[in-house]
């Protein structure tokens, strides 16, 4: 099997294992298990909990003693037993606490997959901006699948959810191993106290470019939380004027138009990185994620359906143009020996200060504009949700100074010209 087959099927479990419980635990948690809305949004924000260290800290270690293959392959492994134990779990505050070790073992395996793709990519000697996308969207097919298959199996109040993304991380972790080495790199001369540390990312942030683009790519995973978090809550309160809405009945598959947009928008980062730079490019996502919102507070489950199609549409573009267009950009700007760190951090400012950050602040908005009897008012709440981001969109430009350039460069395949994006302060 050629390599990019191999990385293709590593990006494909690695979301798939994600799929098959993310979306749909909360139902079980909530329908079959009887845990209440407090217990429930405090399990599911032990994501967050773990991004603040966990990618950092084993960032560090792929980066300085142990290949990032192994070190994404025992993570994989430890969460496997842990995705099981939580299967037989019916206690909130037992299952509060596996859901955060298992967290802690997976939320570090995105950066650490991403690091191992790029790491195999450039030993071969492919280009990495142009070759990594393509293989990153079967990450998104793994993990609509894996929603497919709960949705369509009825077990979307079942644990055998979990036993799925158990079996799926054992696989995965085993298979990790057999991966090409991505050894830790080795620098030479004498290392400063804060390399020592292993914060070396973290000097990044000295970078005026690059601490603004971490402080939007943090507002950015806020954004992204607050629609994981009630995007489906939002379509099961139609339920008494739209019950046999296909929105109402199967909100899941219609959540999941968001993931398959997200593959068509991968294949598209290379043009517009090329052609436009990331600037533009965290623009446009940040302006998507407003008309993400926006479409949300004008649909509904009826006549206004084509809106929510639309509305996770857009998600693609969203999401994409800063999650993966942003991993990119950090691979680009980071020198070899920390990039494992720096995806770290990336992790950890999106999916970790981010993640709280939306989850605390979106719950705010919500209670705000729910009635005493319990009825929420989500056109306000998604236009609230809309008009963050559009200021994001408006700031990012005044405050992010950077010079896309282009030039034409040879590759490594070949010896022929070709558009290439670089990038520059």
């Amino acid at each position: 099997m050629g390599i990019k087959y191999r990385l293709t099927l590593m990006n494909f479990l690695q979301f798939f294992i994600w799929g098959s419980w993310l979306i749909s635990l909360g139902s079980y948690m909530g329908n079959t298990l009887s845990f209440t809305g407090g217990q429930i949004g405090s399990i599911f924000a032990t994501m967050g909990i773990a991004s603040l260290f966990m990618p950092g800290l084993l960032g560090i270690v792929a980066d300085r003693w142990v290949n990032a293959e192994r070190v994404l392959g025992m993570c994989h492994l430890i969460g496997a037993a842990l995705l099981f134990w939580a299967s037989t779990i019916s206690d909130p505050k037992l299952m509060y606490l596996i859901m955060l070790f298992n967290a802690m073992a997976y939320m570090p395996t995105i950066a650490l997959n991403n690091t191992v793709s790029y790491s195999v990519l450039e030993q071969k000697g492919f280009n990495v901006v142009k070759d990594f996308p393509p293989i990153r969207v079967w990450g998104t097919v793994g993990f609509i699948c894996a929603m497919w298959v709960v949705d369509l199996c009825g077990w979307s109040l079942s644990p055998l959810q979990l036993y799925i993304g158990s079996a799926s991380s054992l696989f995965l972790g085993l298979y990790a191993f057999t991966m090409p080495s991505c050894p830790p790199a080795k620098s030479k001369g004498k290392r400063s106290l804060l390399s020592a540390l292993g914060f070396d990312a973290f000097v990044l942030f000295k970078r005026t470019k690059m601490a603004v683009f971490f402080i939007f790519a943090m507002l950015l995973g806020a954004a992204l939380q607050i629609t994981n978090t009630f995007g489906q809550s939002f379509l099961h309160d139609f339920s008494n004027s739209y019950s046999d809405s296909f929105a109402v009945t199967h909100p899941g598959l219609l959540m999941s138009v968001s993931q398959i947009s997200e593959t068509l928008f991968i294949l598209s980062i290379p043009f517009f990185l090329h052609r436009f730079g990331i600037k533009k490019v965290m623009i446009i996502s940040m302006f998507a994620w407003a008309l993400r919102f926006g479409l949300f507070g004008l649909g509904n489950p009826g006549e206004g359906l084509v809106l929510l199609i639309l509305s996770m549409i857009i998600y693609g573009m969203a999401f994409d143009f800063f999650n993966i267009s942003g991993s990119l950009f950090v691979e680009m700007e980071t020198e070899p020996g920390i990039r494992a760190s720096a995806q770290g951090l990336f992790m950890i400012m999106t999916n970790g200060f981010g993640a709280f950050i939306g989850g605390v602040t979106s719950g705010w908005v919500v209670d705000l504009y729910t009635a005493a009897n319990g009825v929420k008012d989500w056109r306000s709440i998604w236009f609230v949700f809309a008009t963050y981001a559009l200021v994001l969109g408006i700031i990012f430009p005044l405050v992010f100074r950077y010079k896309h350039e282009r030039r034409i460069i040879k590759t490594s395949q070949a010896e022929e010209a070709c558009d290439e994006a670089t990038f520059r302060p």
